[in-house]
Parts: C-alpha cells; sequence; structure tokens
C-alpha cells in the first residue's frame, strides 16, 4: 500500500467563484493546482454547459493534475434550475478509453475495470449539455463503481446565502456516488447528497450499505468518502459510523458557518495518521475545499 496519499474534494459550483461570477478555465487549473492532490472528487461539475464555455470541466481538472484516471457522472440532462432538465436515474458506465460496447448493467452497483483517461467521457450516453459529480487520480484506478441514489419527489426550499438571504423552491435532483478503487488499496469515493433534509441522511445510509455489498472496507482495504454531503458532522457520523478527517465551517465560503463538505474514513488500521484542513480562497467554488494527508504506515 503507499504510504502517503492527499486527498480533496472541491465543490466547483460549475466554475463560478464565490461571489457568483463564471471565473474560467484558468481560475478552475489554478484551483486545482493550489489544492496539488493525489485524488480529487469534484462535485457541481459541467459537461458542455453553455454557461461554463461548453468545457468539459472534469478533463481540465485531469488536465491540471495531469492525471490519467477520471471520470465524469451525470446526474442532470440540462441545465439545473432552468426549465426542461432531466435527471438521470439509470446509467451504463463506460470504461475509458476501452473498445466500443464494453459496459456494465445501469443498476445500483455497476463497475468497470479502470484504464488511462486522457479525455473525459461522460458516463450517459446523450449529447447536450450535462452536470454531476467527477473523480480524478493521479494513481492507478482499478476498478470504478457507481450507484445512482433517486432524488425526492416534489419542490423544496433552499436558503441561498446572500444579503439579504433569499429562498428557493427547488425540484431535487437524482444523486450519484461514484466509487474508484486504487491500486494502493484505498477506495475513494465522490458523492454530492440532497439539499432536503432526511433525504441527504437516507442516501449516506445507501452509500454505507452499498459498500458493505461490495465488502468494503475490508482488511488492508480502507475507504475514503467525500463531497458535499449538505449536512454537519453530527448526523454523517451516526449514519455511518465513519470517522470524520477534517473539520471545520465550510458554506459559505465567504462567511463559512457550518461544515456541509467532508472526508469520511472507513477501515482505516489502527496508527495511521491523518492530516485534514479547509482550502480557502480558491478562485473557483461556492464552498471551502477540504483536503486530507493520509500516512498510511502503522505505528
Amino acid at each position: 500500500m503507499r504510504a502517503r496519499l492527499r486527498l480533496g474534494s472541491l465543490n466547483l459550483f460549475s466554475g463560478r467563484s464565490s461571489r457568483g461570477v463564471m471565473a474560467g478555465p484558468q481560475a478552475l487549473a489554478e484551483a486545482v493546482r493550489t489544492l496539488d492532490v493525489d485524488v480529487l472528487a469534484g462535485q457541481e461539475v459541467d459537461s458542455g454547459q453553455p454557461r461554463s464555455g461548453g468545457a468539459n470541466q472534469a478533463a481540465q481538472i485531469a488536465q491540471a493534475m495531469n492525471a490519467p484516471y477520471a471520470r465524469f457522472a451525470a446526474t442532470v440532462l440540462g441545465t439545473p434550475g432552468e426549465p426542461g432538465w432531466t435527471g438521470v436515474t439509470e446509467n451504463v458506465l463506460t470504461d475509458v478509453g476501452a473498445p466500443p460496447g464494453r459496459e456494465v448493467s445501469p443498476h445500483v452497483g455497476g463497475d468497470v475495470s479502470g484504464s488511462q483517461a486522457t479525455d473525459v467521457r461522460r458516463s450517459d450516453s446523450s449529447a447536450g449539455p450535462a452536470y454531476g459529480v467527477c473523480l480524478v487520480s493521479r494513481i492507478e484506478v482499478e476498478r470504478w463503481h457507481e450507484l445512482r441514489l433517486p432524488p425526492s419527489r416534489g419542490r423544496f426550499p433552499l436558503v441561498v446565502p446572500g444579503r439579504p438571504a433569499r429562498m428557493m423552491w427547488l425540484r431535487d435532483e437524482p444523486r450519484v456516488a461514484l466509487a474508484a478503487q486504487l491500486a494502493t488499496g484505498v477506495t475513494v469515493v465522490c458523492t454530492h447528497l440532497s439539499f432536503v433534509p432526511g433525504v441527504n441522511v437516507r442516501q449516506l445510509r445507501q452509500i454505507r450499505r452499498w459498500l458493505e455489498g461490495l465488502q468494503l472496507p475490508a482488511p488492508g482495504r480502507p475507504v475514503i468518502v467525500m463531497g458535499d454531503l449538505n449536512m454537519p458532522p453530527m448526523p454523517a457520523r451516526r449514519a455511518t459510523g465513519w470517522h470524520p478527517l477534517v473539520s471545520g465551517p465550510t458554506f459559505p465560503a465567504l462567511r463559512p458557518g457550518v461544515q456541509l463538505d467532508h472526508v469520511l474514513g472507513a477501515g482505516l488500521p489502527p496508527g495511521v495518521s491523518a492530516s485534514g484542513e479547509l482550502v480557502p480562497d480558491l478562485p473557483v467554488g461556492d464552498h471551502r475545499a477540504v483536503r486530507v494527508a493520509l500516512d498510511l504506515r502503522t505505528r
């Protein structure tokens, strides 16, 4: 197992700054280089969206990291918040770089063997703008896994920070958990859970059960779950029993008052050292990024 591992999570806000202004690809690359991690979990990632110049932001992250392994998992086709978007509730995850047609079933635990990804293909087969999450790794990925999480029905209130704060009524979106089994033995999971209280806790429990079905964690095979969980630390810990590796308020980025972004560890051997921190003042994102340095050498 690799002795040291640097992991990070960033809510990109579709490449906008903390003030809501589109920052551009150079700003995204600067944020990624500032984080300087081996594996990055990205949320609110655009693909082919007019608002972000039609960019494939997962590919931009991979290029900035000089990382050969990456996946983008769409949760929305169209533009969230605008009329006409549709949710992605089933998926056929295509192995990037694999021969055409090498796919897996679109059910609750699809997986494919890992391969290098100089271009990051979408994990849905539809053209047009999309939005979702990504995992990008400098370390070899042996296998990818994916879990689809259906949305709640109806519209729900969401408070948008500002002066003054405003309330919006929004449809919930489908969610996804995207996992990479690294050649080091560590499995890293990226997710962005529902903003609806209670629904997000249920989704996190689903992820825990899904990982158990994959026989993870296991001796010598720890799991790290990262992302915007849309809940504070206590409910996340109660729902899973996983160990928090970073602590501190992350949202909103300018004046954070609550921790929504987490790095959770499961099955870490006794004596493993973890140093977590918040990363403020990045040029993209309306959340503060989180970063953890793991020393997997047991003492």
